[in-house]
């Protein structure tokens, strides 16, 4: 989502109805499961009406609340086709469930979420991921398989998250990220599967299976067929007019929006779904009621955000001069607002103020090229860092976080609520990672 102030400027109580969807999605489940349950959609499409309504009524702003809908228009579709092909794919892992099998599986799912991007990732792995600890599945696995899966393992391709192919998109050089973020995609990975491995050690779930249970140590796959539909999904995100000349768009405002690339996912995901092997939908218990509810949810989320994204961005443009941006400020400011907003037009804010700040404009490839050959790089480095790695702080800070949450509790895992996520998981053991990464690379 890019932003733009093109009109008034929103009033600071408009965010009520942002706040008010992120209470209820983290008190419904737990106070009023039965309410929410039944009207969370309602609920949530009418916040996002009513601000969207306020943006059209009184802002007198119709290109904000149009720009964002194509952006979740963007979200949903490629969500979609991820969701529908990967549902086709059955994995299982006739493996024996220890800590040493599951952080093998973690690492390597790490490396293939930057080939694959943290959604594709994600929606492809989780379920496989839980088959594996059929016998000793816990909360604590969904949650790490978050934080490593979802969010920390795609930050060393621009492919891996959003905000990365943003700063692609704006000129950063493909291969920047592997060889700026290694060093601290290394650290976090590494330092997670070890508290993960803690966590594994005190699970004793597995003392209560007959001894006898045998494996055979091979990977069973069924639905192959549907990887060429997730071939499709990821090379698909290329089909941007800001990155190929030629693909047909919608100038809106000067901006060339995308609509092809949606089109051609949601119809490649009708014929996947049509084509898909049904014992590996049956397997895998597919149905569409986890899309369905992260549809829904990120409709309001998108729009009733449109105010507290304007506002971020009007003080990057009219305050941020007077700030002195350390990369300590960089990752802490970028990080803690990627937790709550969208992660990308977070990052693509604070961008446009590091490049201002250095005389520079983000819409000029050749100035985002010379800012990156610069010694400013080192705020690009704390800018990526932080809005990829503290998405996983809350699960709408970045996308697969609540679709992954929604597939688990479709397959009976009890899930942390929104607040426990955050005070039992986020505070004590992503925190302590984040802040380490803060002291040793931009201190």
């Amino acid at each position: 989502m890019i932003l733009s102030v093109i009109a008034a400027t929103p009033p600071i109580w408009l965010i009520i109805p942002f706040l008010s969807l992120l209470v209820m999605i983290a008190t419904g489940p737990v106070l009023f499961a039965d309410f929410w349950h039944h009207h969370y959609k309602k609920i949530s499409v009418v916040l996002g009406l009513l601000v969207g309504g306020y943006y059209l009524a009184f802002l007198h702003n119709s290109f904000l609340p149009i720009e964002t809908l194509f952006e979740y228009f963007s979200f949903i579709s490629i969500l979609t086709i991820l969701y529908v092909a990967s549902g086709g794919i059955y994995i299982f892992l006739d493996v024996e469930s220890k800590p040493i099998s599951n952080i093998l599986f973690l690492a390597f799912a790490a490396l293939i979420t930057n080939f694959m991007g943290t959604t594709g990732a994600s929606v492809l792995l989780i379920r496989p991921f839980m088959r594996l600890n059929r016998y000793r599945l816990k909360p604590y696995h969904i949650v790490f398989f978050i934080f490593i899966v979802s969010n920390v393992g795609g930050s060393l391709t621009p492919i891996g998250d959003p905000p990365l192919f943003m700063g692609f998109l704006k000129g950063v050089p493909f291969q920047w990220t592997l060889s700026h973020l290694w060093k601290h995609w290394l650290l976090a990975i590494a330092v997670l599967l070890g508290i993960f491995y803690l966590f594994e050690r005190k699970n004793s779930e597995l003392d209560e299976v007959d001894s006898n249970v045998s494996y055979t140590n091979k990977i069973l796959v069924s639905g192959k067929r549907n990887i060429f539909w997730l071939f499709l999904a990821v090379g698909s995100v290329f089909l941007d007019p800001n990155i190929i000349d030629g693909i047909p768009y919608i100038d809106l405002h000067g901006k060339k929006i995308s609509y092809l690339r949606e089109i051609i996912q949601l119809s490649a995901a009708s014929l996947c779904f049509y084509f898909s092997n049904a014992k590996a939908l049956k397997s895998n218990s597919f149905d569409f009621e986890p899309i369905k509810e992260v549809a829904f949810l990120f409709f309001g989320i998108f729009l009733s955000m449109m105010p507290a994204l304007q506002l971020l961005e009007y003080f990057a443009q009219n305050q941020g001069a007077s700030i002195t941006l350390y990369p300590s400020i960089v990752y802490w400011s970028s990080g803690i607002f990627s937790s709550v907003l969208d992660n990308a037009p977070t990052y693509l804010n604070v961008f446009t103020l590091l490049m201002s700040k250095a005389n520079l404009s983000i819409t000029e490839i050749q100035d985002v090229k010379d800012f990156v050959a610069s010694p400013n790089f080192v705020q690009l480095i704390a800018l990526s860092v932080g809005s990829v790695f503290f998405g996983a702080m809350t699960y709408i800070g970045n996308g697969p976080n609540f679709m992954v949450k929604a597939i688990a509790e479709h397959n009976g895992v009890k899930m942390p609520s929104f607040g426990k996520y955050i005070t039992k998981f986020s505070l004590p053991v992503l925190l302590p990672v984040l802040i380490l990464i803060w002291l040793v690379f931009f201190i």
